[in-house]
């Protein structure tokens, strides 16, 4: 197996302690762009985007083997579960957030708002009470690359919400310039978002009918996704490696990673396993924190 060595790098007090195995583990190399880990414990594997190459890899944490799990993806970026176990990605090629069955099926959650196409959905998080947000950026559509070349269909990239009962899709904020990463606190009455072009992370008050409220800037310096562990610090994809921010704010650490990270997930029968996409390679690295599991997954 191949590793590297682990260098977490201390820039404030509150910081110390915090660490994990002397090495990280590199669990693959040869994706173009690593994107949206996502753990599924009842079976012990976890999914990958690769979005160039227009795939998805499962990662089987019993044997260590790599395969694919879907090709064609429909160019999926970011991945979650939901309260059942089953997969909701973001696709940008196909412009929809969508949920993967059980039986395999695959069901549209999100593809249009106010009649007009989405841009290209990018990350999505689940709330306990069902409905699903996610991002919308327009990487998918600027070029071929990660996509297909289109014509934009709504003014702006903004973050929504798709109500599980209803299926309506409803436009939670409108002031961000690239929104990406997101990830609510334990008691969901925050919502923090990544807003890549500005690198800045933002919070908001989560209200009961599903409105948001406030969003200043919490922290400089983030790029992509974002995960919080169950003391509530954020851990962020960011330059460097992997940022790590006390709830207030402040930058009190970083994991440093040799390619750039996009994004990252915690996973593991105690949720201690630091899962991070970056680049050409997934790496892995045992903790001494826990993840934060949602209330609105298993």
């Amino acid at each position: 197996m191949n590793t590297i060595q682990a260098e977490f790098e201390l820039l404030d007090e509150r910081f110390s302690g915090i660490g994990g195995d002397e090495r990280i583990e590199i669990l693959y190399t040869g994706t173009r762009w690593a994107e949206g880990p996502c753990y599924f414990p009842a079976g012990r594997y976890l999914v990958w985007s690769d979005i160039p190459n227009d795939r998805m890899l499962r990662w089987d944490e019993l044997t260590g083997n790599v395969g694919p799990f879907r090709r064609p993806s429909g160019y999926v970026n970011g991945n979650t579960r939901d309260a059942q176990g089953r997969l909701i990605s973001c696709e940008q090629g196909n412009r929809r957030v969508t949920r993967t069955e059980h039986d395999g099926s695959i069901t549209v959650i999100a593809d249009r708002w106010e009649g007009r196409r989405l841009n290209s959905p990018n990350d999505a998080v689940v709330k306990s009470d069902g409905s699903i947000w996610f991002t919308d950026p327009p990487y998918g559509i600027t070029s071929d690359y990660e996509g297909h070349r289109a014509e934009q269909e709504i003014d702006g990239c903004h973050v929504y919400r798709a109500d599980p009962v209803t299926g309506e899709v409803r436009k939670v904020t409108d002031d961000f310039e690239r929104p990406n990463g997101l990830a609510f606190s334990a008691d969901e009455s925050l919502l923090y978002v990544v807003d890549t072009r500005r690198k800045h992370l933002r919070v908001f008050d989560v209200h009961a009918d599903g409105t948001l409220s406030g969003g200043k800037v919490l922290a400089e310096g983030t790029s992509d996704g974002i995960r919080l562990d169950d003391a509530g610090r954020i851990w962020a994809a960011g330059e460097g490696g992997v940022l790590c921010f006390d709830p207030d704010g402040t930058l009190i650490g970083r994991l440093r990673i040799p390619e750039k990270v996009a994004n990252l997930t915690f996973g593991g029968l105690k949720g201690n396993w630091l899962f991070i996409a970056a680049s050409t390679s997934l790496y892995a690295l045992m903790t001494n924190v826990r993840g934060l599991t949602p209330s609105g997954t298993p």
